[in-house]
């Protein structure tokens, strides 16, 4: 059986850190893996809204015919916005590149 949102199986695996290496001890292994496994997720995420809008994008396209291009504009627009930030680039870059905030 799949855990629900309010089950505690789901809520032990929800994160308990922000999508960022702010704060985060290197020497602190778990809290680190945790940070990681949270910006994956947040970008998995990104990734996931940005398919669904592709799909209702799909089936807008094939019920409105050639009127497409006026009726399914709200859609297109969020593709595209989704788009630019849907590509699941990992941590390492913001691991090793990051500037603390002072």
């Amino acid at each position: 059986m799949a855990p629900t949102p309010e089950s505690a199986a789901f809520l032990a695996k929800k994160p308990t850190v922000p999508p960022t290496f702010d704060g985060v001890d290197y020497d602190d292994t778990p809290r680190l893996k945790q940070a990681q496994d949270a910006i994956i997720r947040e970008q998995w995420v990104k990734s996931m809204m940005a398919r669904l809008v592709r799909e209702e994008l799909g089936k807008c396209y094939y019920k409105e015919g050639v009127n497409h291009l006026e009726k399914c504009g709200a859609l297109r627009e969020r593709y595209f916005e989704l788009l630019k930030e849907s590509k699941i680039r990992g941590y390492l870059f913001q691991q090793q590149n990051y500037v603390p905030k002072a």
